[in-house]
């Protein structure tokens, strides 16, 4: 890690004598003169490596309003860089939050805000909170409802103080309350040894004084300091991001966000144009007429050598169809399964909406989460012709596995996994809200979306491993170690049940309502 020098600055209400430290970044949770302190953290200044904050308002706009919103918020942006930062604040607070009900400002903070705030930590701001006893952070440009759940959550940070946005009857009136930060803190706080550690420039450009009026010390990184922080690396992360929700796929800066909305007018036809192609032509010709109009498509190892892989000389014939075990990335996936296979197949779904059925160019199955009748079904169904299932039960957008569900295993004798990824540079094709209907017309609505599908070889659901054989859980575990191998992705024990709780607060039950 390059050499960083932090400047112990002093001010009233700051230690007139602090003691110059010069390699607090090398190696603090070495350094027993810090372990014992508790750290006042200004976010924006000592974590973050942007100064921007916009990007955290407009998605607060989009996905917790509107578009419409969203727009707004970005027609005023040339206004925002001439106007003094407190200003500045209380206008972007006014644009995003008047009239939200404070169920989905929360929702966003902990389902959406998390994953920008992750990819802006800077890897040197990060080893500072390694390295103290407790760390308290103070927002003075981000309201506390935005940040708290990314702190807490991901960066395990007990306290949080920052400035609160007034509510009327559970909905937010856009304007921010006075309180001043420094008391909250000292109600929250023991009566350990407290330290600072901020940005220079928002220290002396901004009123940050009564942040650290308590600190014996302060540490001020500079702004070339800091333009020299890394990102912090995926594995790096303090907590795994493996569930996040929300819409856009970028992050809205306000070069980004003008691109989108200047997008959007050729996006909504374009996605019903590309939706159209793919129900009702032919496969060849809908992934042909696809490719010229910017849908990529990518088949990995040709879905006919899987066919002969199962019918080998010596295999019984079997009057059941194939069953393709999938990945779960969007709604998508057995569509592509089957346009790649150029047969027609038919797939399992759950608390999917009766319009994507409707419009699905496979035939779908149903489930009920009643075991005995899910299978009676599926059982059926293989009877009729191939099957594809997605074992994970709902989608995952990062490079993990969910538990498989080993249902699967139990109806068959071999399955034949197909590892899928997918690309979207502007919208996310998957959701957890009431609008999961429009999930495709999103896909469809990037530049150029991409598909990979990779058919892997078939494997047995009958296995016997050191003279002992396997239960049908084991196998699925298998199945789904096999496929996370081929795609790099990291298996785990989570399910459907977790994503929802921790995204939507409900266990992801089907809507009968759909």
């Amino acid at each position: 890690m390059p050499d960083q020098h932090l400047h112990p600055q002093s001010s009233s209400g700051i230690s007139t004598n602090p003691q110059i430290i010069q390699t607090f970044l090398q190696a603090p949770q070495d350094d027993e003169h810090l372990q014992n302190k508790t750290l006042i953290l200004d976010v924006q200044g000592g974590l973050l490596r942007s100064p921007s904050t916009f990007p955290y308002f407009m998605l607060v706009a989009i996905e917790a309003g509107s578009f419409l919103r969203g727009l707004i918020l970005l027609c005023f942006y040339p206004l925002l860089c001439c106007l003094p930062q407190e200003v500045e604040l209380q206008i972007m607070v006014m644009v995003c939050f008047m009239g939200l009900r404070e169920e989905k400002v929360t929702r966003v903070a902990r389902a959406t805000l998390p994953k920008y705030f992750l990819e802006d930590v800077g890897r040197e701001g990060l080893e500072v909170l390694r390295g103290v006893k407790r760390v308290v952070g103070v927002c003075r440009l981000i309201p506390r409802v935005m940040v708290e759940p990314f702190l807490k959550e991901y960066m395990g940070l007990e306290v949080v103080v920052g400035r609160e946005v007034k509510m009327i009857r559970g909905r937010y009136v856009g304007l921010l309350e006075k309180e001043s930060e420094t008391r909250l803190a000292q109600e929250k706080l023991d009566q350990t040894e407290m330290i600072g550690f901020g940005s220079s420039s928002s220290y002396f450009g901004y009123d940050h004084h009564q942040i650290f009026s308590s600190c014996k010390e302060v540490y001020l990184v500079t702004p070339e300091e800091k333009r020299k922080w890394s990102a912090l690396p995926r594995d790096q992360y303090p907590r795994p991001l493996i569930f996040h929700d929300g819409r856009l796929a970028f992050r809205p800066t306000p070069q980004a966000t003008l691109a989108m909305f200047m997008w959007l007018p050729l996006a909504l036809p374009l996605t019903l144009l590309r939706t159209l192609i793919f129900v009702k032509l032919p496969y060849p010709i809908a992934i042909a007429i696809g490719s010229v109009i910017g849908v990529t498509t990518r088949v990995i190892n040709s879905p006919v050598h899987t066919s002969q892989v199962g019918s080998e000389p010596d295999a019984q014939p079997s009057p059941q169809g194939h069953l393709y075990v999938c990945n779960h990335r969007t709604l998508l996936d057995p569509v592509y399964i089957s346009a790649m296979l150029n047969k027609q197949v038919s797939a399992v779904t759950y608390s999917v909406s009766r319009v994507t059925e409707l419009i699905s160019p496979i035939r779908t199955v149903r489930l009920t989460r009643n075991r005995d009748e899910d299978r009676r079904r599926m059982d059926q169904s293989l009877r009729q012709g191939d099957l594809v299932v997605c074992p994970e039960g709902t989608t995952c957008r990062e490079p993990y596995l969910l538990r498989f569900s080993h249902l699967f295993v139990e109806l068959v004798d071999e399955v034949y996994p197909v590892a899928l990824v997918n690309w979207s540079s502007m919208f996310h094709g998957t959701s957890t809200g009431r609008s999961k209907y429009l999930d495709h017309f999103y896909f469809f609505m990037n530049p150029r979306p991409a598909y990979d599908v990779q058919f892997m070889d078939k494997m047995p659901t009958r296995m016997v491993i050191d003279g002992k054989r396997c239960e049908s859980y084991e196998v699925a575990n298998l199945v789904q170690g096999e496929i996370g191998r081929v795609l790099g992705f990291q298996s785990t024990k989570l399910k459907r049940k977790d994503k929802y709780l921790r995204l939507a607060g409900n266990e992801g039950l089907a809507d009968t309502k759909e």
